[in-house]
This record gives structure tokens, sequence and C-alpha cells, in this order.
């Protein structure tokens, strides 16, 4: 009997079973970048997940580690039409199969990932499960708590246990790691940045006993609903007026605490081609993504602003703080954007604005400038719900 994947819905997916040979279980969803796959694999945000490469070969290059974006993968499995045995490229450290073996991630190949994206993208994402040929259609049926997928508190099992320093000649950055990428640790510390790197749970006045000049909330795997408690710290260290950029989760995470709402996708974005207009500057870059949730725009606190959209579905991609040195944005800011010849322009939407922001607060703190203490108020009113603190879609202007 043939491998398969097996959707919640009960659809089935034929296909060979590679590198780790078991069943696994988790959340099936698609990611439409052409290149990448050493970075899908190693991203902590696809924790849990089965991620399906519409890109119909991967593993051509093989794997090496300088692609990584964590130590290991943490997602379930993967679903391709073809992975390639005998990769080329002169950085290759070994084939991307046996690399999945090694890492105890199950693969299942010669799948039509065409009908497969098709489906979600109709369907929504749902439980899959990869199905081993000593495993069959009824066994999933009647022993669903063998393949049961744990809704667990996913930050917990990709965040550092313990605080580590990568040293840089500047600026102290404190980073609260819901999942970061290696890629957004080095291009902060690439400025010339020290970055702190605290676990998910850190106390706010831990956090700010660090004297940071500025504070990231990194991107993440799961539903920002989920660690609603992470609020709670992020409400506090706003009132130190510290500049502080949240990331993909980090970016929900701020949301939630300024008084907006998240919303769980239909089949998420997740890519590397996702176009996205700054409000601010009406300029388009292409971005790379991978998130399931987003924050609302139904109601906007009257303290902030939308400063991004997507262009292909209008949901929201960045927010700021109106008095506040404080941002996020929903795509990945470290990642190579589209470089449209405007340096500029590149620079408003990369890592480059938050460091601005930060040399600006530590002018301001030697010069003695303060906020108005009704800016840093205004964080916590938000968050009492309070109808006249907010600003209906309608009327809010993104010009």
């Amino acid at each position: 009997m043939p491998d398969k994947l097996i959707l919640e819905d009960g659809t089935e997916f034929e296909g060979t079973v590679v590198g780790h040979k078991v069943t696994v279980s988790g959340e099936v969803v698609f990611t439409t970048g052409m290149t990448g796959y050493q970075e899908v694999l190693t991203d902590p945000s696809y924790c849990n997940q089965i991620v399906t490469f519409t890109y119909p070969l991967i593993g051509n290059q093989g794997v090496n580690k300088q692609d990584f974006e964590s130590k290991r993968p943490y997602l379930k499995g993967i679903v391709t039409k073809e992975i390639c045995e005998h990769p080329s490229n002169w950085q290759s450290e070994l084939p991307l199969a046996e690399y999945l073996r090694n890492c105890k991630v199950t693969a299942i190949t010669g799948v039509d990932t065409r009908k497969v994206t098709k489906h979600i993208r109709e369907k929504g994402t749902m439980k899959a499960w990869i199905i081993c040929e000593d495993n069959s259609h009824e066994s999933v049926n009647n022993d669903s708590s063998h393949y049961e997928i744990q809704e667990t508190n996913l930050v917990e099992q990709v965040s550092t246990q313990e605080p580590y320093v990568l040293p840089g000649n500047n600026y102290r950055i404190a980073l609260l790691d819901l999942g970061v990428r290696h890629s957004l640790l080095k291009a902060l510390n690439n400025l010339g940045a020290t970055v702190i790197v605290l676990p998910h749970d850190t106390p706010p006045e831990d956090i700010l006993s660090y004297a940071p000049q500025g504070i990231v909330l990194s991107n993440g795997p799961g539903d920002p609903q989920e660690i609603m408690e992470l609020t709670d710290t992020i409400n506090e260290v706003l009132k130190h007026q510290i500049p502080l950029m949240g990331v993909c989760l980090g970016h929900q995470l701020l949301g939630l605490t300024l008084g907006y709402e998240s919303l769980k996708m239909k089949f998420g974005h997740r890519g590397i081609n996702h176009p996205v207009k700054n409000l601010e500057t009406d300029t388009v870059n292409i971005t790379s993504q991978n998130h399931g949730y987003v924050i609302s725009s139904e109601t906007v606190p009257a303290n902030t602003e939308i400063t991004h959209i997507n262009l292909n579905d209008q949901t929201v991609e960045g927010i700021k703080h109106k008095q506040l040195p404080v941002f996020s944005v929903q795509f990945h800011p470290e990642a190579g954007l589209l470089d449209l010849g405007d340096q500029q322009e590149k620079a408003e939407l990369s890592i480059d604005k938050f460091m601005k922001l930060v040399q600006d607060y530590q002018s301001r703190k030697y010069l003695g400038h303060k906020y108005l203490e009704s800016d840093i108020s205004s964080a916590s009113q938000i968050n009492q719900g309070d109808d006249a603190n907010h600003t209906d879609k309608g009327e809010q202007s993104h010009a």
C-alpha cells in the first residue's frame, strides 16, 4: 500500500515517505517560494506544521548550515513533488533527504502539490497526517488519539531557555525570543547592535534591568491569543518610552496590547513574494512572510495608525503608535527585499528604521527629553476597551 498524506476532511494524496519514516500529524500549510527551502525547514514559525512546497523540486542545492534559521527544524513534516537526490552546490554539506533523516523530519514526495495547495486555498488550513505504508486510513479514524495534534503553547517549544548575548559595538537591544530567526539576529548585529536574547516569559523588570536602548518582539509560531500574558509585559515596557519593534508574531502581540483584535486566516501568508504597500510613502515592496494569523483592521485604536497593507488581500501588514517610538510589521524586515534602486525606500522597510529610532532615543535621553505623560498612559488606556479610544476603519485615514 502506498504512503499517503491524509487531510482532516478525508482527502487523500499518495506518495512515498522519505527522511524519517514514521507517521506524523500537524496543521497542513503551503509555502510559495521558489527558493529558500532550508530557511523554511529551520524557521521556528513552522513549529508543529506540515509544510507543502508549491515549487516542484527542492533539495537541488543540498543543505548547508549557513542558511539555517535555527539550530534544528521544528516542523512536523514536508510535502513535495520531488526531492533532488544528487545536489550540486559549492556550499552543500549533505543531501536534503539525509538531513531530514538525521533531524527526524518526515517527508512525503511524489505528491501532486498543486492539487494539495488548491485544496488548502479552497478549504483552508486543517489537520493532516503523513501515513507510512504500515498504517491505514482506517487506523487514523479508529485510533485518532494516537495521531492527535497537540495544541500547546508553541512559543515555549522554540524560545531560548536562558539569556544569551551577541556582542556589538554600539546600542543594546533586548530581544524577546518568541521563536526568532537567525537572520533577524544577524541583521541587528550587523548594524553594530549588542543583542541580548531573552526567554519569552522574561518579566518586564528583568528586561529593563539590561538598560536596553531598544526592544524587539521577535517572530514565532502559533496563535497570539495563546500567549496573551505577554501583553502585560509589553504594556509595562511601553511606559518606559524605549523604542520597540514587533515582527510577525511580535507584531500581532503588540497589536493586541494596543487594542487591536487578532484573526485566524483561511490559509495564511507563507512565501517570499508577498506585495506590501507602505501607506506612509506610497511605495510597494515584495516581502517574505510566514504567518496564519493577522490583526484586524475593523477597529483601529485612536493612538495608533495602520502603516502597511497586503496588496493581495488588504490585510494589515504594519502599525505604529502615533506618539511613542513603537511600530511593528507582519513581514520579515530582515529578509532580502526587492531592490527597486531606491536605497532610502529599502531602508524604510528594514530594521534600519528601528535603529534610527534607537539612535534618536539615545540622543533624547542624553538631552533629558521625555515624552508626554499622556502619551505613555495612552497604551494602558487603550487596553481598557473604551470606545472613545477607538476609531472605525472607515474613519481612519491612510493618506
